[in-house]
């Protein structure tokens, strides 16, 4: 699911795809279904703020 990298035109950086990876392996690591929610709203904060990048420079551009 997680095994393609993408390059990013907003983060050259490469800590987007870390905090992607750090997310997805706590979620699997997670021993409760409580946890595993928590998580999974962390990754979609993660995920919003990502296609506000994006759609920024999109604009911009």
């Amino acid at each position: 699911m997680f095994g393609t990298v993408m390059a990013s035109s907003t983060d050259s950086s490469g800590t987007g795809d870390d905090e992607v990876r750090e997310l997805y392996e706590r979620y699997r690591a997670a021993e409760s279904d409580a946890k595993r929610r928590e998580i999974a709203l962390e990754m979609g904060k993660l995920d919003r703020r990502r296609h506000a990048e994006i759609y920024d420079t999109l604009e911009h551009e």
